[in-house]
């Protein structure tokens, strides 16, 4: 069953931050993920939460998705990610 990363991300570097996608992307590949969505419009409809760049990818499961969390690869960029921006990441298993 499907798995999703939602991620509310505040960029400090752009470019620095381009960078990173430029790597992340062929893991997310060999993990079999996918993004639905990626920085496009929003609107809160309750509540007071000012996410600032929302980021919703799909996993084939929760294990793929953790496997590539936690996985040498994924670890060894996520630093450059910390560097040039701030991110919130959540994960939440699909329905059957």
């Amino acid at each position: 069953m499907a798995a999703y990363a939602i991620m509310d991300v505040e960029i400090f570097d752009i470019g620095d931050y381009m960078e990173y996608l430029k790597h992340l992307r062929p893991l997310l590949k060999v993990a079999g993920a996918r993004y639905l969505a990626r920085g496009g419009e929003f609107r809160v409809y309750e509540g007071d939460y000012q996410p600032s760049r929302l980021v919703l990818i799909e996993f084939p499961s929760f294990e793929v998705m953790d496997a590539f969390y936690r996985g040498e690869a994924y670890q060894a960029l996520k630093p450059q990610r910390d560097a040039c921006s701030h991110t919130r990441v959540t994960g939440v298993q699909g329905l059957e």
